[in-house]
This record gives C-alpha cells, structure tokens and sequence, in this order.
C-alpha cells in the first residue's frame, strides 16, 4: 500500500514537471517568435533601403532633394496651419465655429497626429 502511495506522488511529480516543461517551451516559442519578427523587420529596413539608394543612384539631384523634402514641408505646412488658426482663435479674428470647421477635429487631427508621431514617436518606439 506504501508503494501504491509513493507511485501516485512520483507520477504527481512527473506531471509537475512536464507542466514545467511545457511552460518553458512556450516562453522559448513566444521569445524566437518575437526574436524572428525582429529580425524580418530589420531586414526589410534593409532591402528598403537598398531600394532607395538603387532609384537614387539613378535620379537626378534636384529630384532626390524634393523627395527628402516632402514629408518635412508638409508637416510645416500642417504645422503653420494650426498655429496660424490658433492665432487667428486667439486673436478673435475668427471664432470657434469657423476654426471647427477648417481644422475639422475627425480629419485634420489624425493627420497632424501622425506627422507629429512620425517624427518623434514612431522611431523611438522602434529602437526601444
């Protein structure tokens, strides 16, 4: 009866162990899983920027100039937008209604928050 009791809390054991195991396997899946998504998107960094210099290398100087340029002059001109609305606002030269409606909340905000999080917020959360 003794070994009956012994036998039962060794399978206990072992099962116990095999929970272990698995567990460990899954944190080992989920870290090479995280570890090859890291790696995909270092490699398509890469092969987006093996892109580029391939169509720079063959674009003239002014047409390489203009296309680092587009995103900075629109999120000035964005920019300037908003604050030359918020002046105008606070100035009283036009008032609330009038601004609603040319920096519309649903279709001027999502944009200007996204040049603002394109430039300080997206390349920090990557590199983090």
């Amino acid at each position: 009866m003794l070994g009956f009791f012994e036998e039962k809390r060794d399978q206990a054991h072992e099962l116990a162990m095999m929970d272990k195991q698995l567990e460990q396997q899954l944190q080992l899946g989920q870290q090479k899983l995280q570890m090859m998504d890291t790696q995909a998107d270092i490699e398509e960094t890469k092969s987006l920027h093996k892109e580029h210099a391939a169509i720079t290398r063959k674009s003239s100087q002014w047409c390489v100039n203009l296309s680092s340029s587009v995103r900075p002059v629109i999120t000035y001109c964005l920019f300037f937008a908003y604050v030359g609305l918020t002046m105008l606002l606070a100035f009283d030269y036009i008032d609330g209604q009038l601004f609603a409606l040319l920096w519309a909340a649903d279709g001027m905000a999502p944009i200007f928050a996204a040049c603002v999080s394109f430039w300080f917020g997206s390349r920090t959360f990557n590199r983090k």
